[in-house]
C-alpha cells in the first residue's frame, strides 16, 4: 500500500480512529519537512515501536519571529513523502497553515521556566508556537508515542514538561543526534550554507566534542568547559556566538554544577544561518 498523504485534520482523525478501533498503536513524528537522515532515524524508531506511524510535515508559521526564515525555509514534499514511504511510515500529514490556524485562532499553549534560557532567550515567541502546534498535532493524531530529536534538546525538554504538566496520555521518545561524516549535526538549515560556510560550521561540532571530552575526562569546573568551547568557536571568523551555555537537563536552569545531569548547548551564526548543537552529560 502506498503512503497516505493527508491534507486535512479530519482525514488524519478518521484514519487514526480506524486504526485504533483495530487495536493498533500509533507513533507520531512531528517535522517541518525537508527531511534528512536525522528525521529518518526518528521515523525508523517509530516504525519499530508502533503498528502505524504518522509523520507531520508542516512549516509552523507561529514559531517564527517576523525577521526569521519562514518564507525561505526549505520545502520538498515529494522527496519527504518518498523518504517516509521508504522508511515505513503509513501517513504524511501536510496541512496548509489555514487548516491548522483559522482566521479567528486565539488559543495558545504557553510555558514558563523551561523556555526562559537558551533558544527561549534569543527567540522569545518560539516555544509558544512549538507548544501550540505540537499540542494540536497530539490532539489530531492521538499518538501513543511521539518522537523528537536530541539536536533540539530544549524543545525535547519543553515537550516532555508540557506532556507531564498537562497529563497527556502519550510517551515522548528522545532520539540521538545524527551527524554528517565530518561531525556537523544534520539540519535542514545546513542547505543555507555556502561551501566556505559549510566548512566553517564544523566549529560547532568541534566545540561540542571538546566540551564532551573534558567532562568525560573528569573536569568538574563547568566554567572551564564553557570557556574552552567559546574559545574554539571564536577562532572561526565566520562564526558569531548566540549562546554557549550549561543548564540542568530537567529544568533548563543555568548551572555550572557537573555533579548532576546537564545539557551543554550552543547556538552559533555562521554567516546569516543560525545553527544549534549540544551534548548531555549524565
Amino acid at each position: 500500500m502506498s503512503i497516505i498523504l493527508a491534507k486535512t485534520v479530519n482525514e488524519v482523525k478518521s484514519q487514526v480512529k480506524e486504526w485504533k478501533a483495530r487495536g493498533l498503536s500509533v507513533g507520531l513524528v512531528p517535522t517541518m519537512g525537508y527531511l534528512h537522515e536525522g528525521h529518518q532515524s526518528l521515523i525508523k524508531r517509530a516504525v519499530a515501536e508502533n503498528d502505524r506511524v504518522v509523520v507531520s510535515v508542516f512549516v509552523n508559521p507561529i514559531q517564527f519571529a517576523p525577521n526569521e526564515d519562514l518564507e525561505s525555509y526549505p520545502r520538498d514534499l515529494k522527496a519527504d513523502c518518498a523518504l517516509c514511504e521508504a522508511t515505513g511510515a503509513d501517513m504524511v500529514f501536510n496541512p496548509e497553515p489555514e487548516e491548522m490556524y483559522a482566521d479567528n485562532f486565539t488559543t495558545f499553549v504557553d510555558m514558563t521556566g523551561v523556555t526562559k534560557e537558551l533558544c527561549g532567550k534569543s527567540r522569545p515567541t518560539h516555544f509558544r508556537g512549538v507548544c501550540t502546534v505540537v499540542n494540536k498535532l497530539f490532539n489530531i493524531a492521538m499518538p501513543d508515542r511521539a518522537y523528537f530529536g536530541q539536536k533540539d534538546a530544549q524543545q525535547l525538554a519543553v515537550i516532555r514538561r508540557m506532556v507531564r504538566d498537562l497529563n497527556m496520555n502519550l510517551e515522548i521518545v528522545g532520539c540521538p543526534i545524527i551527524r554528517e561524516a565530518d561531525g556537523l549535526a544534520k539540519s535542514s538549515r545546513n542547505t543555507y550554507l555556502s561551501a566556505e560556510e559549510r566548512k566553517a560550521a564544523l566549529v560547532l561540532s568541534k566545540a561540542i566534542f571538546e566540551g564532551e571530552r573534558m567532562v568525560q575526562s573528569g573536569e568538574k569546573d563547568g566554567e572551564k568547559v564553557i570557556e574552552a568551547m567559546k574559545s574554539i568557536i571564536k577562532s572561526e571568523p565566520l562564526a558569531k556566538i548566540d549562546y554557549v551555555e550549561m543548564v540542568e537537563w530537567d529544568t533548563i536552569e543555568i548551572t555550572r554544577n557537573l555533579s548532576k545531569p546537564v545539557l551543554v548547548a550552543i547556538a552559533v551564526y555562521i554567516g546569516k544561518t543560525r545553527l544549534i548543537d549540544n551534548f548531555i552529560a549524565q
